[in-house]
């Protein structure tokens, strides 16, 4: 064991000391399995806690569809939090959820920030949150857009989603309306026929007069709303009967089934203003009076009809040669104490920009340019603007040989006086006319001489002198008719000798001509015995007036044929 080789420098290696074993103590593998674990747990539990958010509380009416530990909040499908706990409120008409919401969501929850509940729903025309079908109902966190607004942790849950949320582009708009129609939550704007918006509520206006609709415009279609803008209702559809036929005008079939609201911007320059937000406009029923809301010039006038104004309401319209003019303000009944009688004062308004080159005509002279037009004729007439449904509208005119009248003042308005109307109303006066003349007629009375005659008429029919008349008729036809055969019996050799007798006759007349033409040879004027007979009428002539004045002598003388005429005459 001591036979060691020497070193590398020759050195005989040293003597070791005996040897000690010593045994060193390992950890185990198996301890490594803990401490993973460990520091996984640490691991989640540094993620957990890094993205642990505040705690909110939303109140809702129902906690329909949500489920704790299951349902989430999400915005824009991002996860936001998870609900931790469900309770009832303590006056347990409401609901409490309970939502542990991450580190993330934390600057969204804000003043102004919106959550509502993502189901199956039909809203503003269109089925939403199909999707929830097979995910389940979640809550939605919709942000405010003030970015600085304060921090919140107890928020109101919304029952239905919002129509519009706060992240799309664009700004709203008032509308101040009598009366909304089929107008509802969710219609649509359009602006030329483009979807362009949508409604988002209404409330009351003041004193209850009005309602104040609010609208949403997206951009960049909000920059076309100007402070001479025009909002009308586009609801439903229109049917119009003109020269051109029946015009069907509907602005789309989701403004048919949902209502909706239409505005139009007139041409304006490049440098005009656009409306801010909540502007407030009024909106028309219709765009006929949106159109005409355009002509600000208005010469309100008065005028009282004769009769009844049946079928004219405040909106018929004012016609000028045909053209409108104006539309009625007021149709009421008013007492007049000077005439005390009750009177029918019809206000209305004439807009004269309707007219070309109005302007030429200061507003100042309107009144004396009207007064001019009263004498020459201009009256105010009623005549019907429909024969179906009876409506009326004022017509004005001008009257050839009208009665002379003058205007007058009543406060602001011009009193124009009227006319009877024409056309149809002259046609129905006429036939009022006729009927009342035909209702003059005693029908009854001939009626009832009819029925005496008629029965006197039956009376001679029925008679016995009727029934004798007619058999001594009967027996004189008869008597008639043997004349006759007898008659044709004995024509009969007359009528066979009539072509010989026709012939003869032929024959006398040629001999009569002859002997006419021979006679007017002779005989005529310039013929000798026509001289000669000249002379002997004038003879004759001579012969019968002597023998009148013998005649008249011996009327006066008969004595004359016995003595003679004496040469001292005859006395």
């Amino acid at each position: 064991m001591n036979d060691l080789p020497p070193d590398i420098h020759g050195q005989p290696p040293a003597v070791l000391s005996d040897p000690r074993v010593s045994r060193r103590r390992r950890l185990s593998l198996i301890w490594a399995i803990p401490v993973i674990t460990a520091l996984i747990g640490g691991w989640l539990l540094w993620d957990t806690l890094s993205k642990l958010g505040p705690t909110i509380t939303i109140t809702f009416q129902s906690a329909e569809g949500l489920q704790v530990n299951q349902s989430h909040v999400k915005h824009k499908d991002v996860d936001m939090g998870t609900v931790s706990a469900i309770e009832l409120t303590p006056d347990r008409n409401r609901v409490q959820v309970k939502v542990e919401m991450r580190r993330a969501a934390a600057p969204l929850l804000t003043e102004g920030a919106q959550f509502w509940v993502v189901r199956p729903r039909f809203f503003a025309g269109s089925l939403s949150g199909l999707e929830t079908l097979v995910s389940g109902s979640y809550i939605e966190l919709s942000p405010a857009t003030d970015r600085n607004a304060p921090s919140k942790r107890d928020f109101v849950g919304l029952e239905e989603p919002p129509v519009q949320t706060a992240d799309v582009p664009g700004r709203t708009f008032l509308l101040q309306a009598g009366r909304i129609g089929s107008i509802n939550l969710g219609s649509p704007v359009y602006f030329r026929d483009l979807d362009v918006g949508t409604v988002l509520g209404w409330d009351l206006g003041d004193m209850a007069q009005n309602v104040t609709l609010h609208v949403f415009v997206r951009a960049p279609f909000d920059q076309y709303v100007h402070n001479n803008s025009r909002f009308w209702n586009a609801s439903g559809f229109s049917v119009k009967l003109g020269a051109e036929g029946v015009q069907f005008q509907i602005e789309s079939l989701k403004a048919v089934l949902l209502g909706g609201i239409a505005f139009d911007t007139p041409p304006v320059k490049p440098s005009a203003v656009v409306s801010a937000a909540d502007t407030k406009f009024h909106l028309f029923d219709s765009r006929e009076l949106a159109e005409a809301a355009a002509y600000s010039w208005r010469v309100p006038l008065v005028s009282y009809f004769q009769g009844s104004v049946r079928g004219l309401a405040a909106g018929a319209p004012v016609e000028l040669y045909g053209i409108r003019v104006g539309q009625v303000t007021d149709v009421r009944l008013q007492y007049d104490s000077k005439s005390d009688q009750i009177v029918v004062p019809v206000h209305y308004e004439v807009e004269p920009q309707r007219i070309a080159d109005s302007e030429l005509v200061p507003a100042e002279a309107v009144k004396d340019r009207i007064a001019q037009d009263v004498d020459h004729g201009l009256r105010a007439q009623l005549e019907a603007a429909s024969l179906l449904t009876g409506q009326k509208l004022i017509s004005l005119d001008i009257v050839a040989h009208a009665p002379p009248a003058h205007i007058a003042m009543e406060g602001e308005a011009i009193v124009l006086p009227t006319s009877p109307g024409g056309g149809f109303d002259s046609m129905t006066q006429a036939a009022s006319e006729v009927l009342a003349k035909v209702n003059a007629i005693p029908f009854e009375q001939i009626g009832a001489n009819l029925n005496e005659t008629l029965a006197g008429i039956n009376q001679l029919a029925n008679g016995q002198e009727l029934r004798d008349s007619l058999a001594s008729l009967h027996a004189t036809l008869n008597d008639t008719q043997d004349l006759v055969k007898r008659l044709d019996a004995g024509m009969q050799p007359a009528l066979k000798q009539l072509p010989a007798i026709a012939s003869g006759l032929q024959d006398t007349v040629a001999h009569t001509n002859k002997l006419l033409d021979s006679l007017d040879r002779n005989y005529a004027g310039n013929s000798t015995f026509g001289r000669d007979l000249n002379r002997l009428l004038a003879q004759l002539n001579d012969a019968a007036s002597s023998i009148r004045v013998l005649a008249d002598l011996l009327t006066r003388h008969p004595e004359a044929l016995i003595r003679g005429r004496t040469d001292t005459g005859l006395q």
